[in-house]
């Protein structure tokens, strides 16, 4: 995450050759949710526009670079917006990010790892930070990782460590902020 791009996994770290039979619409509605409720309570957002990547180039072109788009992700999209979500997509994810229509939404949820990953960090590299949706901590790292090959060594950019330390921080106001302005006041003693 950064400021201006959020992007979320539906499929984290598996082979690519696994990535289309784990798709299902059970873990796409899964991830929607926990996307939603984090951009919610946790980046202050009343109501966040999220975007689903393809899975397949051209979005599978109608079936001839693959069906995964039509039969499993446009459906399922279709039957979470029906809940009164903005969920847009599938969008193809060369085309998503050159014309930088990213800048429209305020989370993407890409289908695999590097799909999503790898724009991301062509996009913030060293202003990134690594943030866990969904937990009831909260969990932020840099994008770079732990860097143990230059550890000791006086060479590390320390932006994207201060940058997750400073979402951290964001975060846990902005999560208080929401708990306290939507909980049930009758609830509340005093």
């Amino acid at each position: 995450m950064t400021d201006q791009l959020k992007i979320g996994l539906i499929t984290g770290h598996i082979p690519i050759s696994k990535v289309a039979e784990a798709i299902t619409p059970a873990l796409i509605k899964e991830k929607v949710e926990t996307m939603h409720a984090s951009l919610k309570s946790d980046f202050g957002i009343t109501k966040p526009k999220i975007a689903v990547l393809a899975l397949n180039p051209h979005c599978g072109d109608k079936g001839v670079i693959g069906e995964e788009d039509d039969a499993i992700i446009k459906p399922t999209i279709d039957e979470i917006k029906e809940s009164g979500k903005l969920v847009f997509g599938p969008y193809a994810a060369d085309g998503f990010f050159g014309s930088e229509t990213y800048k429209q939404f305020d989370g993407v949820l890409a289908t695999y790892h590097d799909q999503g990953l790898a724009p991301f960090k062509a996009l913030s590299f060293g202003n990134g930070v690594n943030f866990t949706a969904g937990l009831n901590e909260i969990r932020t790292s840099p994008d770079h990782g732990t860097g143990f090959d230059i550890a000791g060594k006086n060479i590390a950019n320390p932006s994207s460590f201060k940058e997750a330390l400073f979402a951290a921080i964001t975060i846990f106001k902005t999560r208080n902020e929401y708990k306290t302005l939507t909980r049930n006041p009758l609830l509340v003693k005093h």
